[in-house]
């Protein structure tokens, strides 16, 4: 039995999580569950899954919580740092971390200190300080496994190979809604179309992360660590389709992709087990139906949000923790109304242009910089908007 430990188990990986572990109920086993303030969906899953522990961050939906009555035999704890209890607790053997943003670093390091498998759903622990946490995982000797179905995809890939072998990843991109449209023509778009994603349903943050194809340039990021590859061999396809989740090109030339639906199922039971597959009910590709696929290069003058993180991550240090903030901030600022959708592309520029940088940052200095970054990056929303 593997029991299973899952922060933001409301979200869209969160639940998904919660469905393959319902349907391998003789595999898997909820220890705990974490929640931001969907507190009716909490009790829910709390009745189904029985945890040990569970948690919500926010406290007016944990007092609504507690007057409705906590479930006999379950521990309950509220406030963003119980996620440190949450992701060390004991009964868990891994913690499915698929928290939004940087509020998920310091829980995958409690994780990874406490000696657990880390199944990495959240982008920014890696974007924002990768080399801290992936050297800290191999001194506790903790595995971190992939969830995102284009990393998991790698790991697939490299299942068998020699990290000599490795010419180059491939990461494919849907290129979102937008795909195709030249910059003119996405200055004006709206959040409602922003959050229309063509192949995928996901959170809102991750959606417009999607469209303006950050979302791509977090995973570069985040490929550099989970696969010790630098940024030079690492390219992004674009794949309208999102069957070929990603691929590994070898030094003989021949290409592994692995393919599937866009679905979140897949990779989510693959990282649970750990890389050994199980059979499964889930929907299937069909190859007997007619099938197209294509491929075609990003456009990087269109959509700043890729090369920006390029550039991020090849300065290293805390440059790509300075990105992801002021990503975080801009996101929102749009989804307020406050900037357009270009203007998230400015306020991640006008930051990292701002950023002295640290090229040997502790925990601390990652801290201090997403802190300074949420506040340059504000200051210079509120420049604008005036």
């Amino acid at each position: 039995m593997i029991n299973v430990a899952i922060l933001g188990s409301t979200g869209s990986i969160g639940t998904q999580t919660l469905e393959v572990i319902a349907a391998n109920p003789d595999l898997f086993r909820v220890r705990v569950l974490t929640a931001y303030s969907n507190h009716s969906l909490l009790r829910q899953q709390i009745e189904r899954f029985r945890p040990d522990f569970a948690v919500l961050t926010s406290d007016r939906a944990a007092q609504t919580f507690r007057e409705a009555g906590v479930p006999a035999g379950l521990r309950f704890a509220q406030g963003e740092g119980c996620l440190l209890e949450a992701a060390a607790y004991p009964t868990a053997d891994i913690v499915v971390n698929s928290l939004v943003g940087f509020a998920g670093l310091a829980p995958s390091i409690a994780c990874i200190n406490a000696g657990k498998t880390l199944a990495i759903a959240n982008k920014e622990t890696l974007v924002a300080a990768g080399d801290l946490v992936m050297k800290l995982a191999a001194a506790k000797q903790v595995k971190v496994v992939p969830v995102d179905s284009e990393h998991s995809a790698i790991a697939q890939c490299l299942a068998g190979e020699t990290a000599s072998a490795v010419k180059r990843l491939l990461l494919t991109a849907s290129g979102g809604p937008f795909r195709g449209r030249k910059l003119p023509e996405i200055a004006q778009v709206s959040l409602a179309e922003c959050l229309k994603h063509p192949n995928w349903s996901m959170g809102r943050k991750i959606t417009i992360d999607s469209a303006t194809l950050m979302n791509k340039g977090l995973e570069v990021i985040e490929a550099r660590w989970l696969f010790d590859v630098d940024y030079e061999r690492i390219d992004v396809v674009v794949h309208p389709q999102s069957i070929v989740h990603s691929m590994v090109e070898f030094v003989d030339g021949s290409v592994k992709g692995q393919l599937g639906l866009p679905d979140m199922k897949l990779p989510i039971q693959y990282a649970l087990n750990q890389g050994v597959r199980l059979d499964s009910a889930f929907t299937r590709l069909d190859f007997t139906q007619a099938l197209t696929l294509t491929f075609e290069p990003p456009d990087l003058d269109t959509f700043r949000a890729l090369p920006l993180a390029y550039e991020a991550g090849r300065r290293g240090g805390t440059f790509p923790c300075v990105m992801n903030a002021a990503n975080e901030i801009g996101v929102q600022a749009f989804i307020d109304g406050k900037i357009g959708f270009v203007g998230m592309y400015d306020v991640v520029e006008h930051v990292l242009n701002q950023h002295q940088g640290s090229s040997s940052p502790d925990l601390a200095a990652y801290m201090a910089a997403d802190d300074w970054a949420r506040q340059a990056a504000e200051k210079y929303i509120n420049k604008v908007v005036r």
